[in-house]
């Protein structure tokens, strides 16, 4: 893998990518059900970029019912070699205002009931997400985000929450107290997804508010999200076109892209055939060597 497919997850008021060139909307198929949209191809200098909308187009998914898995897999279907996610999100740090872009690096999976793994029963796979997030996608990202003009952060933990409910105070100033410094609603299980699937994975997170732990700041308002969302989302598409154009032209390979070999524990003699082959995308390579 020399050459660069890398998948744009878009989040909340991002929708398209005015600087793709041969844009076109790709449906693609996924045995985990149906992706969020059809996948918008295209190239960025000498990146090809495959954007998927989270919500889809016109936000119509709600955050609980986003199908993780099929967007996943129909990212690795579509070619997809990294992944650059897009997320707004509340701050629950003084220190990141609304406006401000972030580069997370840890996650705090707060959701409940959301299918978060392709393996299970017939083939179980544990993969480490001690370091959930591609490094060099990370500091990549954050560069582009200064040569846009823009400002962004370095690290910071991210708290995925179900939603669709804001917080109550008491649990954001909990979350506070767990360490987090972000809080959205989509981080997770897309995170893990990405990682099971072997593809090296960044969010850059657009902090559209304060959380309501603030005892100086009022509830949080979803007129004024929208609003600092549609600015964040302008600098976003810049930052997008930034990014793919300075990536190098040679892809060298990521540790990440051999996520699978030693995670798989179920013997060969107790595979489940069923399951295999909707993994057939997502472990691909290790079903091919094995």
């Amino acid at each position: 893998m020399s050459e660069w497919t890398i998948g744009i997850i878009g989040g909340s008021g991002l929708y398209a990518i005015d600087a793709l060139e041969e844009a076109q909307w790709i449906p693609v198929q996924s045995p985990w059900g149906e992706p969020s949209d059809e996948i918008l191809c295209g190239r960025i200098g000498h990146v090809r970029v495959r954007f998927l909308p989270r919500h889809g187009r016109g936000h119509r998914i709600a955050p609980s019912t986003i199908n993780a898995r099929a967007n996943i897999d129909a990212l690795k279907r579509a070619g997809c070699t990294d992944i650059l996610a897009i997320s707004a999100v509340g701050s629950l740090s003084e220190e990141l205002a609304p406006g401000r872009f972030v580069a997370v690096d840890q996650f705090i999976d707060n959701t409940k009931g959301r299918a978060s793994s392709f393996f299970g029963d017939g083939f179980v796979a544990h993969v480490s997400m001690a370091d959930p997030v591609c490094q060099r996608l990370s500091k990549h990202a954050a560069r582009s985000v200064a040569m846009a003009g823009g400002e962004c952060a370095e690290g910071a933990t991210y708290l995925a929450m179900e939603g669709p409910q804001f917080s109550t105070r008491a649990e954001s100033r909990l979350y506070r107290h767990w360490g987090a410094e972000l809080i959205g609603m989509t981080g997770m299980p897309e995170a893990k997804l990405a990682r099971e699937a072997e593809l090296p994975y960044a969010l850059l997170a657009m902090v559209t508010d304060w959380d309501c732990w603030r005892e100086e700041t009022e509830a949080v308002d979803l007129a004024q999200v929208v609003e600092q969302m549609q600015r964040n989302a302008k600098l976003a598409r810049e930052v997008i076109e930034t990014f793919c154009k300075n990536l190098p032209k040679k892809r060298t390979p990521s540790p990440i892209d051999q996520a699978l070999s030693d995670a798989v524990i179920t013997a060969p003699d107790r595979h489940d055939k069923a399951l295999l082959a909707k993994l057939d995308a997502v472990a691909g390579r290790l079903l091919k060597s094995g």
